[in-house]
């Protein structure tokens, strides 16, 4: 699979040497010494997985990842590396919105399994996501005669406030949910999800709102089982009404 290139961060020498050992008998690969050196180099190159040491300088793992989703600078898979954390930190690196977590020491077997599972993944979801993108329903995203009768009755200008608003309050209760996620509050989330689910039924937000309904009934039965892949699913779907409603053609329905 040397087709395939990893980029892998670490700001140490000795830890990128083993990394390269192991991940050049399989794969070609780059490397990073800081958070700053991957945004730029992933900016210039398709990397198809990207491995992130936490504990980086000048920017760690945790804020080089955010500027990455904030930025979608790419849909490579991205693994969280550390030496500090223990098994029961997994929860918070998936919920902080990376892939996988491996942690130090490295252990050649699972690192390449781990790799090899994430990049097939990966290209599997591409190609699904190319054969169905053509059909995709707008009204999965935002329901456009719900657009349409709130355009009757008030100016483009207030729509547009309204759905801003909308916009800033879901992002805050989404870093809310992944707060009590981080610290295993589970039954707090439902009242945030509860809120969600009305404003996005209200404005149109069809997708969100049916499957923020679907997670807030697991809660209530008190079924956890998936609420962290739930939850990060859930923000996929949000970026998607976000990216909706920022461009050219939201409100000319």
């Amino acid at each position: 699979m040397k087709n395939k290139k990893i980029l892998i961060a670490d700001d140490n020498a000795l830890n990128r040497k083993v990394f390269q050992n192991i991940i050049g008998q399989v794969y070609e690969y780059d490397v990073a010494e800081n958070g700053y050196e991957v945004i730029e180099k992933i900016k210039l190159i398709p990397y198809d997985l990207i491995l992130l040491d936490i504990q980086m300088p000048k920017l760690d793992g945790i804020n080089t990842l955010k500027i990455i989703k904030e930025e979608n600078l790419t849909h490579a898979p991205i693994v969280a590396v550390s030496a500090f954390a223990e098994i029961n930190d997994r929860d918070y690196f998936f919920s902080a919105g990376f892939d996988e977590f491996i942690s130090k020491p490295i252990k050649p077997k699972q690192l390449l399994e781990t790799l090899h599972h994430l990049i097939s993944k990966n290209d599997t979801n591409k190609e699904s996501s190319a054969l169905t993108n053509h059909t995709k329903d707008p009204k999965e995203v935002l329901d456009k005669s719900i657009l349409i009768k709130l355009l009757k009755f008030n100016s483009k200008e207030n729509i547009r406030l309204v759905y801003d608003d909308f916009l800033e309050e879901t992002e805050k209760l989404l870093e809310e949910i992944e707060y009590l996620l981080k610290y295993g509050e589970y039954n707090d989330i439902g009242e945030k999800l509860h809120i969600i689910k009305g404003n996005s039924g209200t404005l149109g937000a069809q997708a969100l709102y049916d499957f923020t309904k679907k997670i807030e009934l697991d809660i209530k039965s008190g079924n956890f089982n998936n609420t962290l892949k739930d939850y990060l699913y859930l923000k996929t779907l949000f970026e998607e009404v976000k990216q909706y409603c920022h461009s050219s053609e939201f409100l000319n329905p």
